[in-house]
């Protein structure tokens, strides 16, 4: 035999495989970035922002992370989360419209896909709102239509700036028409900031950012910005191919071909938005620059932040009005 004479640690053993049933339990470690196909390691990858070391790519962020990250510990104070959804329409679709309702909020853990706060962001004091795509995909329905308006109206009322930061897939078509007059009322409500308080507005555009939302409120800002490599136009892509009969350009409704067209104002790094924000505000508020080494270092959830949402030690939610 050919083991005869080896000793028994020399012995060779014939493994059989057999395939692994069932999903694993343990966490997922590692994430292939979809641009340069990195083997990136979770947390390193959450510690840098949700940024591809090697090639930059931009992954999706929650919305509590960049609340998180954008505002000064201890500064954010939440609003209207008490604003839940109803199914005014009776929606049905493959699901009642109130059971997807109750899906996302065991998802999330919150009502809505949108979150409201007054913070303060690199020392500025500010109302700013984030989308939480995980949320039937960031749409907007009458909640999150009230939450904005409401955003630019307390902007308007403290005479401070407006950031608001989108990641969503348009209009909520379980809300019919309701979803699709927040358009104008979010618009209505951003106008007068402009116009009678005189207050800027930051438009931030995040992957995705599209329909009713691109429509409005995120093409208005005076100053808008986005992530490299974010999706931003109203109908998709395949949609507009198969309705014009065409192939469209290369790189069609990413940012890069948005700013050379000049439908946005720049594009800016994850690492480096803070600090762009920051700057941007005091230059149109009149305000002396900020000494670079003053600026506090951008956080991200692991340096102490709830991981289970905007709350408790890193937020203080405002009473219901």
């Amino acid at each position: 035999m050919a083991d005869e004479g080896r000793r028994w640690f020399e012995k060779r053993k014939d493994f059989t495989g057999s395939a692994r049933t069932g999903g694993s339990d343990g966490p997922e470690l590692f994430t292939k970035c979809p641009k340069c196909s990195a083997t990136l390691f979770n947390e390193a990858l959450h510690n840098n922002l949700r940024v591809c070391e090697p090639c930059g790519h931009h992954f999706r962020w929650s919305a509590v992370d960049r609340l998180s990250h954008m505002c000064a510990k201890g500064s954010i104070v939440v609003h209207d989360e008490e604003l839940a959804p109803v199914d005014a329409l009776g929606f049905v679709d493959s699901k009642p419209y109130t059971e997807r309702i109750a899906a996302s909020r065991r998802k999330t853990g919150r009502n809505d896909a949108f979150i409201a706060a007054s913070a303060e962001v690199d020392g500025i004091d500010v109302e700013i709102g984030c989308f939480d795509f995980s949320y039937m995909g960031g749409s907007m329905g009458s909640v999150v239509g009230e939450k904005i308006t409401r955003l630019y109206e307390r902007a308007y009322e403290r005479k401070v700036p407006a950031i608001v930061i989108s990641a969503s897939g348009g209009a909520r078509m379980q809300e019919g028409v309701l979803s699709l007059m927040q358009m104008a009322k979010t618009c209505a409500a951003l106008a007068k900031l402009r116009d009678e308080a005189h207050m800027p507005y930051i438009s931030i555009l995040t992957d995705p950012t599209t329909g009713g939302v691109a429509a409005s409120f995120a093409m208005l800002g005076d100053l808008i910005l986005a992530e490299p490599g974010a999706l931003i136009g109203f109908a998709g892509p395949r949609v507009i191919r198969e309705t014009i009969g065409e192939e469209l350009p290369e790189g069609f409704q990413t940012s890069e071909y948005l700013l050379e067209h000049g439908l946005i104002d720049q594009i800016v790094p994850r690492h480096a938005l803070l600090a762009r924000i920051g700057d941007m505000l005091r230059h149109a508020l009149g305000l002396p620059p900020r000494d670079v080494e003053a600026r506090p270092r951008p956080r991200c959830l692991s340096e102490g932040a709830d991981a289970s949402g905007v709350s408790g030690a890193e937020a203080v939610e405002a009473p219901a009005s």
